[in-house]
Formats: structure tokens, C-alpha cells, sequence
């Protein structure tokens, strides 16, 4: 059987222990503070380093390096953690991102942000080594997409040495996870493509390269038969649609078809119901226009829906005479962080005026 990418990724560095088995976080958290530290001293306006020692072999990192990248390194006289400008048509998807789904309002916003004070951050690359002079995003998808849509031509980029494959993959993922950015719908789709692509033979053996439940596993690949315009309805909303809510549409989009699907998410958003109430519709329990509602369950008073740039990102309920409560969610970390420090600004003057 001919090895899969995956099995390439995972096998490609013989030398690794478990006691390494973080090395891919690691070796990025490293090249982060290599970068931090060059760019005090930066020179240069371009965003490339000052800091340039083209062939350093006693640099710790070298022992650990692929012959591909440090044949690459030499040759472009690059040094590790370095960042360079390179043109944006030179960077390309990586077939093993992790991600699938990107909000359109939150690119969009970004882009603003961009187009306004630059690239702060730089993007994690691989060298496509088959098609020289083109690059596969390790880290930094959505930040591409912003630049190209406010018709930027560079993006700064540190050079990384990984696999394209289950490395790399599964440092995007873990990357993700810790910025909640990963959802289940990325898992679905992405996860159906690695086993219809035979990078895996079976389930069982996605979950042991994952570290996952087979379970798991298994719940995704319902979620994958839903249609992806289906899907789309529900990521901007990951509070409210995870993986357990997303699996009983996925049962119902079975019975009913997409039409009655998308009439239901609309109910779950607009009525709130749990996961259970809609497991009661699914089994035709109750009816998704009569859906019971649980003991002690407290019904709001007025919901306002909230939206940038005409997309859905949460709502803002009342109940009783004493409660407010504020969802948002698929907000860029900019965003997110200007919103609550107006929140806190308003609070801390109503408590003053108090």
C-alpha cells in the first residue's frame, strides 16, 4: 500500500521521542520568541530581520532541522525565525489545514484593520519544495485572505520547518483549539476529506493519529452529510451549535431535507431550544413549531439579533425585570477585545455616577 502524506508527516522525523512529542508547538513557540526578539533590534522597514546570520550551525535548532529545509535555508540565505516579505501569490492553502470555514464578516473586518495599520503579525509558512518559490500556510489562513481582499500584494512570513501533513495539521488544530477558533463543522468536513482521500483507512485510525475517541470521530462524519450551506448557518454560532446540537440536525436533515433543516436552526436561534428539545423533535417527541419547553426555564423578555456587516454574530436578551445577557461569537480577537473594553468603560461609569 502506498504510504499516505499523513504517514509521511508522521514518520518524517525518526528521531523524535515522547518526550518530544510536543516538539511541533515548541519548535513554533521558539521561532515566536526568536522573532520577537529580532525585530527589537529590526533595521529594516521591509519587516525582514536585522538580525542575519545566514549559515549558523551551532544554533540549536540546526540538529533538529529536515536535509529539505536546511538545504532550502542555505540557499536562500535564510535564517530560522526570520521574517521576510513574500508576495502573496507565492502563498497557497495548505492541503492540510485545519481549518475549512472562514466567517466573511470577520475577514472583512480584518482587512479594515489591515488596510489601516499593516501587518502586525506574522504568518507561519512551509516551502512547497516540489514548486520552488511558492509556500503552503501553516499558521495564518485568515490573515492571507484579509490581505488579498484589501488588495495587498506582501505578507510577512517566518519560514517554518514542518511536513506538509500530520504535523502540520495537527499543530494548526491544537493552534486553533487554544484560540477557539476550531469547530466541529472544520473537523466534519476536513476529517470526511482525509478518509475519502484514503490519507486514512478507517476510523480507528484517524482517532489513534488524533489522539481522539473513535467516537468522536464518528459523530463528525455525521455532521459531514449535512450540506455545507447547511453548516454555514450554524458556525457563526458555535455556543449554540456544537457538537452534540449539530449531530441531532444532522439526524433530522436525514428525515426532513435541508428546506425543514434550516426552518429548524432558525427556531433554535430565535427560540433558544436546548439540545435536548431538539433531540424531542428529532424523534418526533414534539413538533419543531411546538417545542416543549423545559421545567424552570426561564423565557426572555426581548431578543435583539446583532450583526456586522450583515452577517449574524449573537444577540442581546432580556428576562424578567433584572437580567440582560449578551452573546457574541466569530469576532476577530480585535474586535472582541474594543467591544469589551467599551462594556467596561460604560460600566465603570455608571458605577461612578452611582
Amino acid at each position: 500500500m502506498k504510504p499516505s502524506q499523513f504517514a509521511k508527516g508522521f514518520k518524517a522525523r525518526p528521531d523524535t521521542t515522547s518526550s518530544e512529542k510536543r516538539t511541533a508547538l515548541d519548535r513554533l513557540n521558539a521561532i515566536d520568541g526568536i522573532v520577537d526578539i529580532q525585530q527589537v533590534s529590526q533595521a529594516a522597514a521591509n519587516g525582514r530581520s536585522s538580525a542575519f546570520v545566514a549559515d549558523n550551525e551551532t544554533d540549536a535548532t540546526a540538529a533538529h532541522e529536515s536535509e529539505q529545509y536546511r538545504s532550502w535555508r542555505r540557499a536562500n540565505r535564510y535564517t530560522t525565525g526570520q521574517v521576510i516579505e513574500l508576495p502573496l501569490k507565492a502563498i497557497k492553502p495548505s492541503p492540510f489545514n485545519p481549518r475549512h470555514f472562514y466567517l466573511k464578516a470577520s475577514i472583512a473586518e480584518l482587512a479594515v484593520n489591515l488596510a489601516k495599520q499593516g501587518q502586525q503579525q506574522a504568518i507561519h509558512v512551509i516551502p512547497d519544495y516540489e514548486n520552488p518559490g511558492t509556500f503552503f500556510v501553516s499558521d495564518g489562513g485568515r490573515r492571507v485572505r484579509a490581505l488579498k481582499e484589501a488588495n495587498k500584494e506582501a505578507v510577512k512570513a517566518v519560514v517554518v520547518d514542518l511536513p506538509i501533513g500530520i504535523e502540520s495539521y495537527k499543530l494548526g488544530y491544537d493552534l486553533n483549539v487554544q484560540r477557539d477558533s476550531q469547530t466541529v463543522f472544520d473537523n466534519a468536513v476536513v476529517w470526511r476529506r482525509f478518509l475519502d482521500e484514503q490519507h486514512f483507512q478507517s476510523q480507528r485510525e484517524l482517532a489513534d493519529h488524533l489522539g481522539l475517541d473513535e467516537s468522536t470521530i464518528a459523530v463528525a462524519l455525521s455532521i459531514a452529510k449535512l450540506p455545507e450551506n447547511v453548516m454555514q448557518e450554524m458556525v457563526a454560532r458555535p455556543d449554540r451549535f456544537g457538537s452534540n446540537m449539530a449531530y441531532q440536525i444532522s439526524r433530522y436533515h436525514a428525515a426532513r431535507g435541508s428546506d425543514a433543516t434550516l426552518r429548524l436552526i432558525n427556531k433554535i436561534t430565535s427560540d433558544d431550544l436546548s439540545t435536548r428539545q431538539v433531540a424531542d423533535i428529532v424523534k418526533g417527541r414534539a413538533s419543531a413549531q411546538d417545542a416543549p419547553k423545559p421545567p424552570g426555564r426561564q423565557r426572555y423578555s426581548q431578543r435583539l439579533e446583532i450583526k456586522l456587516d450583515g452577517v449574524a454574530v449573537g444577540d442581546l436578551k432580556s428576562y424578567g425585570e433584572d437580567r440582560l445577557e449578551l452573546r457574541l461569537r466569530g469576532l476577530s480577537r480585535e474586535k472582541r477585545d474594543e467591544l469589551l473594553h467599551q462594556i467596561e468603560t460604560m460600566l465603570q461609569a455608571n458605577t461612578t455616577n452611582e
